[in-house]
This record gives structure tokens, C-alpha cells and sequence, in this order.
């Protein structure tokens, strides 16, 4: 029998994205330093696009203008992956885990978190699959879910963005992960009805932790917020 590490779950609600970068930094740091067990935060930003390393800008359509106006940041960040879309009715994943513990392989985890998500819309009924060569997960025609993370010294960061009740007309202000003719998809579109999020959030954890043996349980951010103030 398989002797699980533990695992810990945070939910945040809906979190501003430099608040929520911020958070994910000390994280990092104190998941270093072994002050905390591998942790996934789950949690929904206001509308903001993010790129990563290496990214194209051409590939953002809109200009300041159009992003004031609809109210919508712009962020670079320390991850890999193009161009994305974060906003409410998309469940954000960041796992700050230890792949030395994990396979200490980056491709190994991106799978695994491919299989995290495909094996939840399996669960509501969809029909998930991946493209060879792209990272991320599809149903029908369209991206469901995509994937961008930060290694450093084995720490991840950054994760994965599942569209459940996503408004997809964020996703005409860019070309969605650089792939062009590319289109977005959610849950709810697949389904044809609102999805229920705690539902999703309970089905992503589970399967996370299945995926990497984690005994997951919840934690709140007053507690976690402690041990980040001794890094």
C-alpha cells in the first residue's frame, strides 16, 4: 500500500493577480525552505491577460485603450507559455509542490497535469483529449484548459486555467496561447449549462491527488499565512 505524502488545498475565492503572484512568491520560498507540505491554491482572478517567457505581444489584439476601457490588466510573468486569459467563471490552479519528490522531470508534470484535468471533465461528462506537440487540454474544437508553470529548484509554480462558466469573449482580445485560428472553450459551453465551481474545485483536488500521491487536505490562509512569516 501506497503511503501518501501530505498535501494541502487552499481555497481563495476570487483574488487580484498581483495579490495572488505575491502570494504564490512566499509559497515558493517557504516550500524551499520545507516550512510547508506541497500545496495547491485554487482560486478565480478579476479579467487580466498574462504572458510568459518568449511570448509574442503580436499576439495581443487589443491596445491600452481597449484594455482600460474593458477593464483589463496586463501582466508579464515568470512562467513558460504565450499569451492567456485569466478571469472569473475559470478555475486557476497553482500547485507549489517539490518535484524532487515527484519525478523530477518538467514534461512528466505537464502531463500529469494534463491528466488532472482531462480525468475531471471526464467526471462531467466531456470529452477531453490533448494535441501532440501543444500543451494543454481540448474538447470538440476548442481549448478547455490551459497550462503555464514556473520550475525553480524543483519548486513549481504558476499551473493551469479550466474555463467553467469563462465569459470566452475575453478570449477575441488575443490569440489564445499563440496559437492562431485557436478557440476557446468552457464547460458550460460543452454542457450547455452552468457549471457547479465547488463541484469542479472538489474534482480537480481529488484528482490532483491521485495524480501525485497526495493525501489532500484544507487549510486556510491565516494558518499558511504564519508559517510564510517565519522565511
Amino acid at each position: 500500500m501506497t503511503v501518501r505524502r501530505q498535501g494541502w488545498r487552499l481555497d481563495l475565492g476570487l483574488v487580484d493577480y498581483d495579490e495572488a503572484l505575491e502570494l504564490q512568491t512566499r509559497c515558493e520560498a517557504a516550500r524551499k525552505a520545507c516550512l510547508i507540505p506541497d500545496l495547491l491554491i485554487l482560486l478565480e482572478h478579476p479579467p487580466v491577460y498574462t504572458y510568459g517567457r518568449g511570448a509574442d505581444l503580436k499576439h495581443l489584439l487589443l491596445d491600452q485603450e481597449d484594455l482600460e476601457k474593458q477593464g483589463i490588466k496586463l501582466r508579464e510573468i515568470r512562467r513558460g507559455g504565450d499569451i492567456t486569459f485569466h478571469g472569473p467563471g475559470q478555475i486557476v490552479g497553482y500547485p507549489i509542490i517539490d518535484l524532487q519528490n515527484h519525478g523530477k522531470d518538467a514534461h512528466l508534470y505537464l502531463r500529469k497535469l494534463e491528466d488532472v484535468l482531462k480525468a475531471t471533465l471526464e467526471e462531467f461528462e466531456l470529452q477531453p483529449y490533448t494535441v501532440e506537440g501543444k500543451t494543454g487540454v481540448w474538447c470538440d474544437d476548442g481549448k478547455i484548459a490551459a497550462i503555464g508553470v514556473g520550475i525553480s529548484r524543483w519548486i513549481t509554480t504558476h499551473g493551469f486555467a479550466l474555463n467553467v462558466n469563462t465569459d470566452l469573449n475575453y478570449f477575441g482580445g488575443i490569440v489564445p496561447c499563440g496559437l492562431h485560428g485557436m478557440q476557446a472553450t468552457s464547460m458550460k459551453a460543452q454542457s450547455r449549462h452552468t457549471i457547479d465551481m465547488e463541484a469542479v474545485k472538489n474534482r480537480l483536488v481529488g484528482n490532483f491527488g491521485s495524480q501525485f500521491e497526495l493525501e489532500m487536505s484544507g487549510t486556510e490562509l491565516a494558518k499558511l499565512t504564519e508559517l510564510l512569516n517565519a522565511v
